[in-house]
């Protein structure tokens, strides 16, 4: 295969082994496949003596059996069954003219009837896609989440991807995640523009057809505007400084391919900061005003679903850590929320994040003769 662009530092440039490396090989030469080495060999013997139905074979496990004729009976050698999907293309070692000598490491093991039959069906499914025009290196993630993976953790995964769609089903069939209205459809207010920060306009769903309508901010609104305006200026004050500094620190001490690759890697990590700038305004607003908005407890169990099921996916799924960390974000911020929330009272007169309030006017204390 074609060997993948080796990563140097961009201000200091190749060394002197990769230049004279470089020069011993034609230019046409760089872009040509070679040989690589797989410094793995993982071998499996089926453990379980068990006795099959000769008439009714397992297909999968037939390819791997060898007969042979003992009297009348018809016995099946050891089966071995040898690991393809252990060995993963970030593993494969480039051979060149100066290797004069490779690592090899032979692994021997027992497997189950039923884990071969497994693994023998992995490994026919990954050839598959491969078969129908996936890239090597596409295969290759799908192989990594199996074999990288424990297998009890992967089924459990399984079963929460299950359980999130069920989730999401029964939300929308409940109008969870639309916020539904008695008067409207949606009935989720969307302010759109302000102007001289006292004219807001909200969208009213009824049926197909938008309803504008036009108000000014109430005391509570222009103060939840203020505040959070307030806390995107302090934490610009610290996040473009972060963004900037992580960028130069990068490009001083961890190596790139490209000046195209650090550019991307830099730009990527300015979009996960600032993803997490614009969750925390929320909570300076909660701070400033020592309340914290309703939220029915069907959409704050929903909403705490969808907050750490990212978590199970970021351990399985092969991604850059800086997307991983990206993961627990949402973590942080819904745990410093927990924490307002039994800090300080719920104000259902103030409009959550959806759109909402509870109760447009503040109830009136009795009157007493």
């Amino acid at each position: 295969m074609v060997p993948k662009p080796e990563e140097i530092n961009l201000l200091t440039g190749e060394s002197d082994a990769q230049q004279l490396e470089a020069e011993k090989k034609p230019t046409s030469a760089l872009d040509e496949p070679v040989s690589h080495w797989r410094p793995r060999l993982a071998l499996n013997v089926m453990a379980d003596n068990f006795v099959f139905d000769g008439s009714s074979l397992p297909a999968d496990v037939h390819r791997y059996m060898k007969m042979i004729q003992l009297g009348k009976t018809v016995h099946y050698l050891p089966i071995l069954f040898i690991d393809q999907l252990s060995n993963r293309v970030k593993d494969l070692m480039v051979i060149n003219r100066s290797t004069t000598e490779l690592p090899l490491t032979v692994s021997y093991d027992k497997v189950s009837l039923g884990r071969l039959r497994f693994w023998i069906h992995m490994q026919d499914a990954v050839y598959s896609l491969q078969q129908f025009g996936f890239s090597e290196k596409d295969a290759d993630e799908v192989k990594g989440i199996f074999v990288d993976t424990n297998l009890y953790f992967l089924a459990l995964t399984f079963f929460v991807a299950a359980f999130h769609l069920l989730f999401d089903f029964l939300a929308f069939k409940n109008d969870i995640s639309f916020w539904k209205k008695k008067k409207s459809m949606i009935g989720m207010s969307t302010k759109l523009w302000k102007v001289k920060k006292a004219l807001k306009m909200t969208i009213l769903w009824r049926g197909l057809m938008p309803e504008f309508q036009f108000g000014t901010y109430s005391e509570s609104e222009r103060k939840t505007e203020e505040y959070d305006t307030q806390a995107m200026k302090y934490l610009s004050y610290l996040l473009y400084p972060l963004c900037v500094g992580g960028a130069v620190y990068s490009l001083l001490n961890i190596k790139y391919k490209s000046w195209y690759s650090w550019l991307i890697n830099s730009f990527v990590n300015g979009v996960y900061a600032f993803g997490f700038l614009f969750m925390l305004p929320q909570l300076f607003v909660n701070y400033k005003l020592k309340s914290v908005a309703h939220l029915p407890w069907k959409a704050f169990t929903y909403k705490a679903f969808n907050t750490f099921i990212d978590d199970v996916f970021a351990f399985i799924i092969t991604m850059p850590t800086s997307h991983r960390l990206a993961c627990f974000r949402d973590d942080v911020v819904f745990l410093v929320y927990l924490y307002q929330r039994w800090l300080y009272p719920v104000d259902k007169r103030r409009v959550n994040e959806f759109g909402e309030s509870y109760e447009e006017k503040a109830t009136r204390a009795p009157h007493t003769d």
